[in-house]
């Protein structure tokens, strides 16, 4: 996963996997959803993302993989 910001269109991508968008969907205003031609979702388009979100707080948490007892 990959999150690519343009300041200058103020545009926050968020790529999910790799791919060619070839469909969108705009769940409203602002953010789109785009897929692949296998129509997986593949990247989540924000546009005037600073007014969104805080670019500043943008981070990435993992948290550890859950184990199961046997």
């Amino acid at each position: 996963m990959k999150i690519k910001y343009s300041s200058d269109a103020d545009v926050l991508i968020i790529e999910l996997k790799k791919g060619t968008p070839v469909d969108s969907l705009d769940l409203r205003e602002g953010i789109i959803l785009h897929f692949n031609k296998e129509k997986e979702p593949i990247e989540i388009e924000l546009l005037d993302a600073s007014k969104l979100t805080d670019l500043e707080e943008i981070g990435l948490s993992l948290s550890p993989k859950s184990t199961v007892a046997a």
